[in-house]
């Protein structure tokens, strides 16, 4: 189980945090996106059309399988203003998490 760590720090709009894989499985009833099996632009498109769901404050989880989606999902949630979480790897999926600002 790999971890991918972005401790760039930020000012909370657009920052990218370095959570544990603990704490991001504890995360509780986040929006989630499941975007396995399919390629770019896929997940990136179907996390923007499931933002709109989560409320301010809230969390989305982007389930993918293409490995792009570790560079694309912090780069849109930076560009959006939203917080990158963090990701983690577990059973043939990329569990990527972010907070909606």
């Amino acid at each position: 189980m790999g971890v991918t760590r972005h401790p760039e720090a930020g000012d909370g709009k657009g920052a990218a945090m370095s959570l544990t894989v603990e704490e991001l499985k504890s995360i509780g009833s986040p929006v989630v996106v499941d975007a396995r099996g399919v390629s770019c632009p896929g997940p990136i498109l179907a996390a923007k059309k499931q933002i709109g769901s989560v409320g301010v404050g809230g969390v989305m989880e982007v389930l993918a399988t293409d490995s792009g989606t570790l560079k694309d999902i912090p780069a849109w949630s930076k560009k959006m203003g939203h917080d990158f979480l963090g990701s983690f790897e577990e059973a043939g999926a990329i569990h990527l998490f972010l907070r909606k600002n």
